[in-house]
C-alpha cells in the first residue's frame, strides 16, 4: 500500500510536557551530566571540558559548558538529536554506552530548561536549539527545534530556503543567550579540534531557597551536589570531581572540571592485594532471549523478502523468453542480481539467528576483582559497570550486609556485557532487578572466598588496620597521618597515572621521596623513573592480578541426612501442637468460654511479670557467646572474626534438678557446663499446678492465624540458617568487638529467643470449670518450660544459696577470692563491653574487687580499671579455642586458670541505685544537651528509665560531636584567617622595608654622584662615610 495512502491517518505526538517528563528518570543529580560525559565519550573525545561561565541575567546565575573533541555531527547527524529513541550506536556487539537515543536530551533537561548545541565535522558547522522556554513564552504545544547549518570556511549559511534560516536565527536570538550572529560564531570558535561538539545547557533549576541545584562557589575546582552534608556522605555523592574519577573502569578521555584535570581511577589498581575470580553463569538469559527472539524475527522478513524477489525474477524470466532486447535483458539482471542479494541476506540472517541461538545455552563469563582499601577503609562495597560505565556503586553483599568487621574494607569490581544485563535509561540501574541480585549473590559469595584467602582474619583484624595507621575505635575515622603509616599505604600499593598526551596508563616504581608528591596535570611518559616505559611508544602495562578460586564446601550424605531428620522432627511437633487445637468456628463456641478467656492473647500475667518482661525488651541483651562456648562438645574450628549471626543460642539440655545439686564440682578436664540462657532473654512465669493437664478449648482464629505466620517465618529462618551455615564462620572474641560496634549494629545485643524454642511463655492457670477448657501450647522440653509448684522452687533455692554461700564469702575464704587474679573477663563500659585479664584483687568484709586490664579500649577510655566481682558490668568468659587465637594470646591463656563459665547469677540493682541513676543521667543529658534536637530539653526532665534506657545515646552524641567539630572548625578558620592576615600584613610591612632601602640606597648613590661632581677629589667609598661626611657639612654649616 502507497504511503500516500496514510496521510490521513493519526499520528502520534511528542508534547513540550514530554521533555519535563523525560528528563524525571534522573534522581541522581550527577547521573544527568554523566549522560553528556557518555556522549563524549562514545565521540571518540580524548578530551572533555566540563566548565561555567557567570550569566547573573539567566536562572541560576550561571551556564553550564561542557566541550569536547570528539567526531563531532554533520546536519544530517545531528536531526537525530531531535528523534526520541532514535540511536547509531544500538547493536548487540556495541561497547558503547549510548544504547537509547535519550540522555542528551533527559539529561540536559533534568539539569536546566534549555540547551543549544554546537557542533563541527567536515567543512559544516551545526546549531541544535531546545528551549522549553521558547515553548511556553511561545504556547505552544509541539516539540520544535530550530536547527541552522554554515559553511566552516565562509561562515555562509547552508540553507537552501533564506526564510526558515531567517526564522531559526531570529528564535536563537531571541531566547538563547547569545543575540547576533558573531556571538554564535565565536561558541564555534572554541572548538579548536577539527571536529567536536560544545553542549551549553542555561536556565539551570533551582531549589525551594531559590539556589541552584548545583554548586560551584564553594570550591572553584570542582561542582557540587547544593545543601548535601560533609558527613555521612560517599565523596561520590557529594563531588562530581569524585564521581567522574570512577565514572569508567578504563578511562581514556581526560576530564577536566572547571579547568582542572581530574584523577581518574583504575579501581583494581588502587587496591591492596587484589585478587581475580573467574565466574560463569547460565542464568543471565533475558538479554540474550530478546536478541534471540529478534534475530529470529529479522530472519523472517528477509527470507520472505527473498522469497518474494525470487518469485519476481523467475516470473520474468518466464515473460522475457526469447526476447533478446537490451532493456529486457537489464531488467532481468537487475531481477536476478537482487534475489541473488536478498538470499545471500537471508543466508546470513539464519546463521546469525542460529549463532545467538546456540550462545544463549551457554554460560555467561565475568571476572571479579576484589582488593582492601587500606586509603579509605569505610568506602567499600560493590562497584557494578556496564560496558565500562559506572551503574551501582557501593553495593554491599555477602559477609558486608551483616555490618561487621569481616569483609570491611573489601571493594568489589565487575564490568558486566550488555548481553548479560541491560541497565535502565538512567543509567543507574538495571532492567532485570531478579537477575541482577543473582550476580549480587554471586559476588558475595566470592567476596566470602577472598576473605578466606587473603587470611586477613587469620592474622587479626584490628591488627591488620593499625598497621596501615587506622588507630580509632571508630570504623569511619580516617587513618593516622604520620609519615611512617602514609609510607606504609604508599608501599603496599604502586602509584598508576595517566600519560596526558598517549592515554597509556603507567605504573611507577615506589620512591621515599615520592610519597607526598604532587603530580603535575600534564603528566607524560617522558617523566616516568621507569626506563622501560618512558616514552609513548612503550606498549602498557598490563595488570598481573593473581586468580582465585571459589571453593565450596560439601555436605556429606551423614549431614544432610542429620538435617533432614531433625526438619521432619520439628515439622512433627508442629503438627502435634496444631492437632491439640481446634478452630472457633461461631460466636456460639465464644460464648462457651469462660469470662478470663477472650479474643485477646492470654500472655499476660502479673503487672510485675508485665514490667520484667518490658525490661526483658528494653535493656540491650549481652553478646552471644561463641558457638565453642554453647556446644563444648563439637569439634573446634578456626574462625574468622565477624559480626555476630542473627541465629538464636541451641537451647541448654534438660538437667534433672536434684541430679544437678548432687553432681560434684567439675574438674579442669571435665567438659564445661552449658552456660544458663543470659538474664534478659529470661522470661518471668507463674508456676503452673501439679494437676494433670487439663483438656483443651479451640484457640481464637486471629490467634491460631498469628501462630501460623510466626511458625512460617521460623521455618524460613531456619532455611537460610542452614543454607548459610557453611559460609558463616564462629565469632572470635577479641578486640573486634569494640571497633565492630563502632561500625554498625551493636555486638552486644543478642537475637531474640524463638517462641517455643529458648525461652518459653508460660501462662497463669485458669480457673477449673466443669466442661470448660482452655487453649494451651506445649513448650519444648527445656528447662524453663518445666512446671514446677511453689514450695519446691523456694526448697531448692534456698539449698542452692546455702551451697553458694561459702565459696561467694571472700572473708571466709580469702583464697579462694586471690584465685581470680589471671581470668579473662568483659566489662561494661559506656554500654560497650570489652574483653581484658584481672591482673589484681582486692578484698575487704563486704566484696571482692578486681582490676581489669583491658585488651583494647578506645583512646579516652583508661587501659584499666577496678570492678566490683559481683557487679553487672563484669562478667567471667571462657577463653577463645587455641586454634582461633593468635600466637601472644594463646600464650598468655595457657599459663592462665581452668575455664570457667559467664556468670549470670549476679544480684539485681536496689531501687535508690536506680533512682540516683536516672537523676545523673537527666542531668548528664541536659548537661550536654544540644539546640535543635529532636527530643526537647524540657521532656528529658519527666522521662522515666524505661525512656531513659530508650534514648538514642547514639544519634545524640553525634549530633553534639559535630556541634563541637562545627565550633572547633569556626575557631580554626577564625585562626587562620587572623594568622593569613598577619601574614599578609607582615609580608606587605617587609616589601615597603624592601623599597624603603631600595630607595634610600638610591639615594645615597645620586649624593655620591652629586659631590664627586661638585668635588672632584672626594673619594666615598661605604655608607658610613657619607653619612659622616654629610654630618660634618650640617655642622659646619650650622656654626
Amino acid at each position: 500500500m502507497a504511503f500516500s495512502n496514510y496521510k490521513s491517518l493519526n499520528r502520534a505526538q511528542l508534547t513540550v510536557e514530554y521533555l519535563h517528563t523525560n528528563s524525571t528518570t534522573h534522581e541522581f543529580l550527577f547521573g544527568a551530566l554523566a549522560e553528556l560525559v557518555d556522549n563524549s565519550r562514545d565521540a571518540s573525545a580524548t578530551r572533555i571540558d566540563i566548565y561555567t561561565e557567570k550569566r547573573p541575567e539567566l536562572r541560576g546565575g550561571y551556564m553550564l559548558c561542557f566541550l569536547d573533541d570528539g567526531i563531532g555531527m554533520d546536519p544530517n547527524e545531528a536531526t537525530h538529536v531531535i528523534q526520541f529513541g532514535k540511536s547509531s550506536k544500538r547493536s548487540p556487539e556495541s561497547t558503547q554506552i549510548g544504547q537509547y537515543g535519550n540522555g542528551l536530551k533527559s539529561g540536559s533537561m533534568r539539569i536546566g530548561k534549555d540547551f543549544i548545541l554546537f557542533t563541527k565535522k567536515g567543512s559544516t558547522l551545526t546549531c541544535l536549539f531546545l528551549s522549553r522556554t521558547f515553548h511556553e513564552e511561545e504556547g505552544l504545544d509541539e516539540v520544535i527545534v530550530p536547527l541552522p547549518t554554515w559553511d566552516l570556511n565562509t561562515k555562509k549559511p547552508m540553507n537552501s530556503d533564506p526564510e526558515k534560516y531567517a526564522i531559526e536565527t531570529e528564535l536563537i536570538f531571541k531566547y538563547s543567550p547569545f543575540k547576533n550572529e558573531q556571538q554564535l560564531m565565536e561558541q564555534f570558535i572554541k572548538i579548536e579540534s577539527s571536529s567536536g561538539t560544545l553542549v551549553i545547557i542555561y536556565n539551570l533549576k533551582l531549589m525551594d531557597n531559590r539556589e541552584p541545584e548545583l554548586d560551584v562557589e564553594t570550591d572553584h575546582q570542582d561542582i557540587l551536589m547544593a545543601g548535601m552534608p560533609f558527613e555521612g556522605v560517599k565523596p561520590e555523592r557529594r563531588s562530581f570531581r569524585a564521581y567522574a574519577a570512577v565514572l569508567y573502569i578504563d578511562p581514556r578521555m581526560r576530564i577536566f572540571i572547571q579547568g582542572h584535570k581530574v584523577r581518574t581511577k583504575r579501581l583494581s589498581c588502587d587496591l591492596y592485594k587484589p585478587r581475580v575470580y573467574q565466574y560463569s553463569s547460565t542464568r543471565f538469559k533475558t538479554r540474550a532471549e530478546q536478541e534471540v527472539k529478534k534475530a529470529d524475527h529479522m530472519a523472517k522478513i528477509a527470507k520472505e523478502k527473498a522469497r518474494e524477489a525470487e518469485s519476481k525474477r523467475l516470473a520474468l524470466e518466464a515473460k522475457v523468453g526469447d526476447d533478446i532486447s537490451k532493456e529486457s535483458r537489464v531488467i532481468l539482471r537487475k531481477a536476478q542480481d537482487t534475489a541473488m542479494m536478498l538470499r545471500r541476506d537471508a543466508d546470513m540472517k539464519k546463521k546469525i539467528q542460529e549463532t545467538k541461538q546456540k550462545a544463549l545455552k551457554e554460560p555467561k563469563e565475568l571476572a571479579f576483582i576484589f582488593g582492601v582499601n587500606i586509603e579509605q577503609r569505610d568506602l567499600d562495597g560493590m562497584f557494578v559497570y556496564n560496558c565500562s560505565r559506572l551503574i551501582k556503586m557501593y553495593e554491599k553483599t555477602g559477609p558486608q550486609l551483616e555490618g561487621g568487621m569481616a569483609c570491611g574494607g573489601v571493594v568489589g569490581v565487575v564490568d558486566v556485557p550488555y548481553l548479560v544485563l541491560e541497565p535502565t535509561h538512567n543509567k543507574q540501574d538495571f532492567a532485570d532487578a531478579k537477575e541482577y541480585r543473582h550476580l549480587l549473590k554471586s559476588m558475595g559469595e566470592h567476596l566470602a572466598q577472598y576473605w578466606k584467602d587473603s587470611n586477613i582474619a587469620q592474622k587479626g583484624i584490628v591488627k591488620f588496620w593499625d598497621e596501615f595507621g587506622y588507630l580509632s575505635a571508630s570504623w569511619s575515622a580516617p587513618p593516622s597521618s604520620e609519615q611512617r603509616y602514609r609510607r606504609r599505604r604508599a608501599m603496599e600499593i604502586p602509584l598508576t597515572i595517566q600519560c596526558d598526551k598517549c592515554l597509556k596508563w603507567r605504573t611507577l616504581p615506589f620512591q621515599m621521596d615520592a610519597v607526598d608528591r604532587r603530580y603535575p596535570d600534564s603528566w607524560v611518559c617522558l617523566m616516568n623513573p621507569d626506563s622501560n616505559h618512558d616514552r609513548c611508544d612503550a606498549s602498557e602495562q598490563k595488570a598481573n592480578l593473581p586468580c582465585g578460586v571459589l571453593k565450596k564446601d560439601k555436605q556429606t550424605a551423614e549431614v544432610k541426612q542429620k538435617e533432614l531428620s531433625e526438619k521432619i522432627k520439628q515439622q512433627q511437633e508442629k503438627l502435634e501442637a496444631l492437632q491439640k487445637t481446634t478452630t472457633i468456628k461461631s460466636a456460639a463456641d465464644i460464648k462457651k468460654l469462660p469470662l478470663e478467656v477472650s479474643m485477646r492473647p492470654t500472655t499476660a500475667s502479673s503487672p510485675q511479670a508485665t514490667r520484667s518482661s518490658e525490661r526483658s525488651i528494653t535493656h540491650p541483651r549481652s553478646p552471644p557467646l561463641p558457638p565453642h562456648l554453647k556446644n563444648p562438645t563439637a569439634p573446634l574450628t578456626r574462625a574468622t572474626p565477624q559480626r555476630p549471626t542473627q541465629t538464636p543460642a541451641p537451647p541448654p539440655p534438660k538437667v534433672e534438678p536434684a541430679r544437678a545439686r548432687a553432681a560434684p564440682k567439675p574438674t579442669a578436664k571435665a567438659p564445661a557446663k552449658t552456660p544458663p540462657p543470659s538474664r534478659s532473654s529470661r522470661t518471668p512465669a507463674k508456676p503452673l499446678p501439679t494437676k494433670p493437664a487439663l483438656a483443651t478449648k479451640p484457640a481464637p482464629a486471629s490467634q491460631r492465624k498469628r501462630i501460623k505466620e510466626e511458625e512460617e517465618e521460623e521455618e524460613e529462618e531456619e532455611e537460610e540458617e542452614e543454607e548459610s551455615e557453611d559460609e558463616k564462620p564462629q565469632i572470635k572474641k577479641s578486640k573486634i568487638v569494640a571497633a565492630a560496634g563502632n561500625r554498625g549494629k551493636a555486638v552486644e545485643k543478642a537475637p531474640p529467643p524463638k517462641r517455643g524454642k529458648l525461652a518459653e511463655v508460660v501462662k497463669p492457670p485458669q480457673p477449673e470449670k466443669k466442661g470448660v477448657t482452655t487453649p494451651t501450647r506445649h513448650p519444648s522440653t527445656t528447662p524453663s518450660s518445666v512446671p514446677k509448684d511453689i514450695p519446691a522452687q523456694q526448697h531448692e533455692a534456698k539449698a542452692k544459696a546455702s551451697e553458694k554461700a561459702p565459696e561467694q564469702d571472700p572473708e571466709k575464704d580469702p583464697k579462694n577470692a586471690q584465685k581470680g587474679k589471671g581470668l579473662l573477663v568483659e566489662v561494661r563500659v559506656n554500654k560497650e563491653w570489652y574483653t581484658g585479664k584481672v591482673i589484681a584483687v582486692e578484698t575487704n568484709k563486704e566484696s571482692v574487687r578486681w582490676k581489669v586490664k583491658f585488651d583494647y579500649v578506645p583512646i579516652s577510655t583508661p587501659k584499666d580499671r577496678w570492678v566490683f566481682k559481683s557487679s553487672d558490668e563484669v562478667r567471667l568468659m571462657r577463653p577463645p579455642s587455641p586454634i582461633s587465637q593468635t600466637p601472644d594470646t594463646q600464650q598468655e591463656t595457657e599459663k592462665g586458670p581452668a575455664p570457667m563459665e559467664p556468670d549470670t547469677a549476679q544480684p539485681g540493682t536496689s531501687r535508690e541505685v536506680t533512682d540516683s541513676l536516672v537523676t545523673m543521667m537527666r542531668t548528664m543529658l541536659r548537661y550536654f544537651f544540644t539546640p535543635g534536637f529532636q527530643i526537647r530539653k524540657d521532656d528529658v526532665n519527666s522521662m522515666t528509665a524505661l525512656e531513659l534506657v530508650a534514648f538514642p545515646l547514639k544519634e545524640y552524641f553525634q549530633q553534639y560531636e559535630l556541634g563541637l567539630q562545627s565550633l572547633c572548625n569556626s575557631y580554626r578558620s577564625r585562626a587562620d584567617a587572623r594568622a593569613k592576615a598577619a601574614e599578609e600584613k607582615s609580608s606587605n610591612a617587609e616589601i615597603k622595608l624592601k623599597e624603603a632601602d631600595e630607595k634610600l640606597q638610591k639615594l645615597r648613590t645620586n649624593i655620591v654622584a652629586l659631590l664627586q661632581q661638585a668635588l672632584e677629589d672626594i673619594d666615598i667609598n661605604a655608607d658610613d662615610e657619607l653619612d659622616a661626611y654629610i654630618e660634618d657639612l650640617l655642622s659646619q654649616r650650622n656654626k
